[in-house]
């Protein structure tokens, strides 16, 4: 076999580049299996100096159905390394593992691939192969019984690829068409409005805390009485909450309602918005 055709077989078995493969041959001897053994080894030493790099594109894929249904984030440098086939179908693979295991970081890891790999493994690989740090962000899993999943992709990129996904969890044993419209519909209302809780009563208290001190600043120089400054912050907080619970903002495909008007008007009884997950890349 010549030298050529040696490293023609290296790059279809390891995926390595023309170059990686010559030197990796030329330091086994022309030995194949001591040379793909080079490469891991070298590509385990590329993927760790790639990893303090920054990793803000990527893609967030969906995988599932209306009972179990999942999103998963997995992260690259580059729009371009996030369209690139490997990393695709990387990506799709993994998501559907993902929804299997629940969205437990630890138990993704360690499953085994298509090709016998881990996902561990495979990370590895296909940074040495693609030159680009690539990290597993945030994930969610809703598998709640009596509970219907819709979701919503925002900048598609393939099926069940885009920049921004959002799945709703619903609780109700009405299976009407009205049902199915309204989920989608408030998929999309959380992808556009970005509510950070149900109720108000749910936001963080943390971030309720931070609020209060921006609008105390920017308050407090009005040369206002303190007792008007406090029920002008108490106002403006109570819009906050308002604005920022899902229940309470203004219903994006007919803004003069609110989302709770929207649900009374379906007139399911035992409707219930359980959980709603929403995730963008890069946020």
């Amino acid at each position: 076999m010549s030298n050529l055709e040696k490293i023609k077989q290296l790059r279809q078995s390891t995926g390595a580049g023309f170059k990686d493969c010559g030197s990796a041959i030329e330091e086994a001897n022309g030995n194949l299996d001591k040379a793909a053994e080079i490469l891991r080894i070298k590509g385990i030493s590329k993927a760790s100096k790639k990893m303090s790099r920054l990793a803000r594109e990527g893609v967030i894929a969906v995988s599932g159905n209306k009972d179990k249904k999942s999103l998963i984030e997995i992260n690259c440098e580059t729009d371009f390394v996030a369209k690139n086939e490997d990393f695709v179908n990387f990506v799709k693979e993994v998501s559907e593992i993902n929804c299997s295991v629940n969205s437990i970081p630890t138990e993704l890891l360690k499953s085994k691939m298509k090709n016998n790999k881990t996902v561990d493994e495979n990370i590895i690989s296909l940074i040495s192969k693609i030159g680009e740090k690539i990290t597993l962000g945030r994930s969610k899993t809703f598998n709640s019984k009596g509970s219907k999943n819709f979701n919503y992709l925002h900048t598609v990129i393939k099926e069940n690829l885009a920049k921004l996904a959002v799945i709703v969890s619903i609780q109700t044993n009405d299976d009407s068409e009205k049902l199915n419209t309204f989920g989608k519909q408030l998929c999309m209302h959380i992808a556009a409005s970005n509510p950070l809780a149900i109720e108000s009563k749910d936001i963080d208290k943390e971030i309720l805390e931070k609020e209060t001190i921006l609008i105390s600043e920017e308050l407090k120089n009005t040369g206002k009485p303190i007792e008007i400054i406090k029920k002008i912050s108490a106002g403006k907080i109570n819009k906050f909450k308002e604005e920022n619970a899902l229940l309470t903002q203004a219903w994006v495909m007919e803004p003069k309602k609110k989302v709770y008007d929207i649900i009374k008007e379906l007139n399911v009884s035992d409707l219930k918005i359980k959980d709603f997950f929403r995730l963008k890349i890069g946020e």
